[in-house]
Order: structure tokens, then sequence, then C-alpha cells
């Protein structure tokens, strides 16, 4: 599938057939996270594959009640590791974790639309619940989660309900 394609159709999915992911579809997804960029090359996550399906329906209440996360037949939670080369006092060490982190989710996600997967980026959620459910130790910082899945219903489209680029892009200053 054509790069921008890609981007065009990729939207949130929110309805999974159950069916299994291929072992050779799924390593192809969790690389395109592992090869992402992050700051000083330091790669502070991890990713927390769950394929159990009674662990898949513990992150439910976890994740604010969103019961189709666990229709997927995979839920990704990527984390952020605390115990980096950063200087762990400052702000930006904080922020850049979770910047990489969501690099890294973006290009799995954008991986997953390319293999005809879908996703569906999860904020909502209880950071401490979904540690309780996946035994995520106390300094590592749940940043997202998606289910991944092949979509039910009618799959992907472009999405129409974006700004144009006149709304969004200033040239030489903020204006």
């Amino acid at each position: 599938m054509e790069f921008y394609e890609v981007i065009k159709t990729r939207r949130s999915v929110r309805s999974y057939r159950p069916d299994a992911i291929p072992k050779d579809v799924l390593e192809r997804v969790l690389n395109a996270a592992r090869i992402a960029p992050s700051a000083g090359n330091r790669q502070p996550w991890k990713f927390i594959v769950v394929t159990d399906e009674g662990l898949r329906k513990e992150l439910v209440p976890a994740c604010n009640g969103q019961t189709f996360v666990a229709e997927a037949p995979v839920i990704i939670a990527g984390v952020a590791a605390f115990k980096t080369h950063y200087d762990e006092a400052t702000y930006l060490s904080t922020m850049f974790r979770v910047v990489d982190v969501s690099i890294a989710l973006d290009h799995l996600t954008l991986a997953a639309r390319a293999e005809g997967l879908g996703t569906c980026w999860i904020g909502a959620f209880s950071g401490e619940a979904v540690k309780k459910v996946l035994s995520i130790p106390d300094d590592v910082q749940v940043v997202a989660l998606t289910p991944l899945g092949y979509p039910a219903g009618k799959g992907f489209a472009e999405t129409g309900s974006r700004k144009p680029l006149e709304e969004i892009i200033c040239h030489e200053k903020f204006a």
C-alpha cells in the first residue's frame, strides 16, 4: 500500500473481527515500533502484547469501560521506562520519554494500517489499573494502549473531518 494512502485512511477502529493475526504480520507491526526514532536513541519503551482473552477483558474496566478494546485479538500497551540515561530531575526527560513512546506507537498504528489491521489510540484509561492488570512496575509509565485486529464493518476510508491546511500552517512566525 502506498504510504500516503496509509496515512489518509488510518482511522480509529472500534469494532474488530476475532480473527487471529498471523505471527509474521504481528512481528512486522511490532518491528515498526522498534525502529522508531527516539531522543538520543535511548528507546525508553516496552510494548506489552496482550493476547490472553482473560487479560484483555480485565483491561476493559481499566480503559474506562470501552468494551471494544477486548474485541480485538491483541491489545498493545506502550510504556515508558524511567530507568534511562536521562537526567531524571529534568522536566524534559519525562516529556521525551512520553513523546518517544508516542512516536513508536504512531509507527505501529501506521504499519498496522498498511497490513490491513485496525487500531485505536486509547488514552482514556487508569494507569494504575492497567499497571495492576499487566504487572507493570511503579517506575514505568503507561503512555497509551491500542487494540490491534482486523476491522469489522466498513473498514477504512479517508477521514473527512480535518481542518484545511491553511488553518494549521503558519509561515515564518506564529499567526
